[in-house]
């Protein structure tokens, strides 16, 4: 089987890492960690498991910090995946199952999520496919700021075990990433000559929610359904206001 590098980016990660390391055992010969200047001991945990430590002192965005870790990487297959993700045995199976004879350069694997005490199945949250597998000279992650995405050559194909995502533990988390994310995006929009006004940030907000409640049918998660469609619908809600500031302050400096 050829051999793998797994890829990861960290910044104060110290209650994440080493289970994502752990669920890696046996899957990669190689361990990169791009680490943008923890305070914990983030740092300290990679190297205990073995793996190769860069530490930045900017940040590019989640795009650019990714192909950083991927410019480090030495082996032909890249699993790129994030602190607060497990590789399941399962899917790690399957993996050194289909590259034992590849019939592609990428594939893509469902994901299921945490939030706040419960695995979601609804709201647009799974199968949720995301693209961690693939030959590391056929694709690069796109320069985006945040929500990245993997830019591939060829026809991906997809594995059948999932990845395991705890990406909300606590409230605290959600509120904390609805900020950043929303500031991200808004700052990412703006760059690109989007504008938007109050009203329009409201009804993205009020569509984001009813899309994540109803037409995603997040009400079959119960409780934990509606709120998270209510922080989905928070986070649209100030990405598109903090947008609209943006542009008033360009308006004012004029």
């Amino acid at each position: 089987m050829p051999s793998i590098s797994a890829i990861i980016i960290t910044k104060n990660e110290s209650a994440n890492l080493e289970d994502c390391l752990k669920s890696l055992n046996g899957l990669v010969n190689e361990i990169i960690v791009v680490d943008s200047q923890s305070t914990d001991n983030t740092v300290e945990i990679a190297k205990q498991y073995g793996a190769i430590v860069s530490q930045t002192t900017d940040w590019p965005g989640f795009g650019p910090q990714k192909n950083r870790a991927l410019d480090l990487a030495s082996n032909e297959w890249i699993f790129s995946i994030d602190a607060d993700e497990r590789a399941t045995p399962e899917l790690n199976t399957e993996i050194h199952e289909v590259l034992k004879s590849p019939t592609t350069t990428c594939y893509y694997s469902p994901r299921l999520s945490y939030y706040c005490g419960k695995f979601l199945k609804h709201g647009g949250w799974y199968p949720d496919y995301v693209y961690r597998l693939f030959k590391k000279e056929s694709a690069r992650f796109s320069d985006d700021l945040v929500h990245e995405r993997l830019v591939y050559s060829g026809t991906p194909q997809k594995l059948n075990n999932h990845l395991i995502h705890y990406s909300y533990l606590r409230f605290e988390q959600v509120i904390a990433k609805i900020n950043a994310y929303s500031s991200a995006g808004a700052k990412q929009a703006f760059e690109a000559g989007k504008r938007t006004s109050l009203f329009s940030a409201i009804g993205h907000g009020i569509w984001t929610f009813l899309r994540t409640y109803i037409i995603r049918r997040g009400f079959l998660d119960g409780q934990h359904g509606l709120a998270m469609a209510i922080s989905a619908g928070h986070t649209t809600y100030y990405k598109y206001l903090k947008l609209w500031h943006l542009g008033q302050e360009q308006k004012r400096s004029k």
